[in-house]
C-alpha cells in the first residue's frame, strides 16, 4: 500500500494500460499529415503525406472539443475544389496512435 505524501492517506497506484491501441486509418479520400503552423482563424498549415502543403480548416465540431498544435499528426480530407491547396481536419491522433502509425510506415 502506497501513501500520498501530501495527505498521508493510503491509495492504490494506477497500473499502466497495456491494452490494444485503436487507430483510425485513412479512407480513400483522406490523407495523413503533420501540422506545421497555426495561421489563425481556426486554420492550420499541414504537410501532407502526398507531399503537398495544405491550408487546413478546423470544423466547428472538432474546434470545440480538441486542441490542435504544431507537430500533431492529423487526418485531413481535401476539398473537391482546390483540393491541392485546401482541406478539412477529420481526426487528430494522440501521441500513442501517432507512434503506431510511424512504426507501421503510414507516416
Amino acid at each position: 500500500m502506497a501513501y500520498n505524501p501530501h495527505t498521508k492517506r493510503p491509495y492504490k497506484p494506477k497500473e499502466a494500460d497495456t491494452g490494444p491501441i485503436r487507430v483510425r486509418l485513412p479512407k480513400e479520400d483522406e490523407v495523413l499529415g503533420t501540422v506545421i503552423a497555426t495561421v489563425g482563424g481556426g486554420r492550420l498549415q499541414v504537410a501532407c503525406k502526398d507531399e503537398k502543403e495544405r491550408l487546413v480548416r478546423i470544423p466547428g465540431k472538432i474546434r470545440r472539443n480538441i486542441w490542435v498544435r504544431p507537430g500533431d499528426v492529423v487526418l485531413v480530407k481535401p476539398w473537391t475544389i482546390e483540393g491541392d491547396k485546401k482541406a478539412d481536419i477529420v481526426w487528430r491522433y494522440n501521441h500513442l496512435q501517432a507512434q503506431w502509425l510511424r512504426d507501421r510506415n503510414y507516416l
